[in-house]
């Protein structure tokens, strides 16, 4: 709509006119038009993420999540620490989902969350509370839970929540050889040093995040035999 509008313009109007109004709508609508089809716009009202059909989408940023939609999970495993927005989104496209939210004692001293979380999950997908008291108690929860569970690695392991940097050992150990670990604000949380000695590479995605004002950056780390960078997967541009 926008281009037939311009190439009307551009028809009826001399250079000296069409070409500053072409400048200036586009810088004028190309935000508007990010804030409204990226859903960046109600995530910001619904102070939760959402894409523009309400659809929930992850807490990631946009370009991570653009990279993450061209890829097929149907048969993967997903390890979460941190739940949200992106258990029900991974619920929607993995085989599995195991997510371990902390309680937050001070925040949410009923459970609150993770009750109301719950009842929006898909099946497949197990939410565990785990204490947040220390990063000690954090931590041993976390391993008491994990080493119950069928699965002895994981295709798809997300950082976004829990004592961060103390997850990192955890992740590593349970990351399957060709799967990823998904690391959000890897700018913060001391990721760099607890990653620095591994043997992982990684692809850093910068941009905004569903109803935020600041960039950060989404991480992934993988190693190299990881499936998903596959060659043969088409370019995908969202539109």
């Amino acid at each position: 709509m926008v281009h037939s509008i311009y190439k009307i313009l551009k028809l009826t109007l001399p250079a000296f006119l069409s070409n500053p109004l072409r400048s200036f709508f586009t810088a004028l609508l190309t935000p508007i038009s990010f804030s409204i089809n990226s859903g960046h716009f109600i995530s910001s009202f619904k102070k939760a993420a959402f894409d523009k059909n309400l659809t929930p989408i992850p807490w990631y940023t946009y370009p991570s999540i653009n990279f993450l939609e061209t890829r097929s999970f149907s048969d993967k495993t997903v390890l979460e620490f941190g739940g949200g927005q992106s258990s029900i989104w991974w619920g929607l496209r993995a085989k599995n989902v195991v997510t371990l939210e902390g309680d937050h004692p001070v925040f949410s001293p009923t459970h609150e969350w993770a009750q109301k979380l719950k009842k929006s999950l898909p099946r497949n997908v197990e939410l565990h509370e785990i204490s947040m008291k220390t990063s000690e108690s954090c931590q041993s929860d976390v391993i008491n839970i994990l080493k119950n569970k069928p699965f002895r690695e994981y295709d798809v392991i997300i950082i976004d929540g829990l004592y961060r940097s103390h997850m990192i050992p955890i992740a590593l150990k349970y990351m399957s050889s060709t799967g990823m670990i998904i690391v959000d604000n890897a700018d913060r949380y001391d990721i760099y040093d607890g990653f620095k000695d591994s043997d992982l590479m990684k692809v850093e995605f910068y941009g905004y995040s569903p109803g935020v004002y600041l960039k950060s950056c989404t991480c992934i780390y993988f190693g190299k035999e990881a499936s998903f960078l596959n060659s043969d997967i088409a370019i995908n541009i969202p539109r």
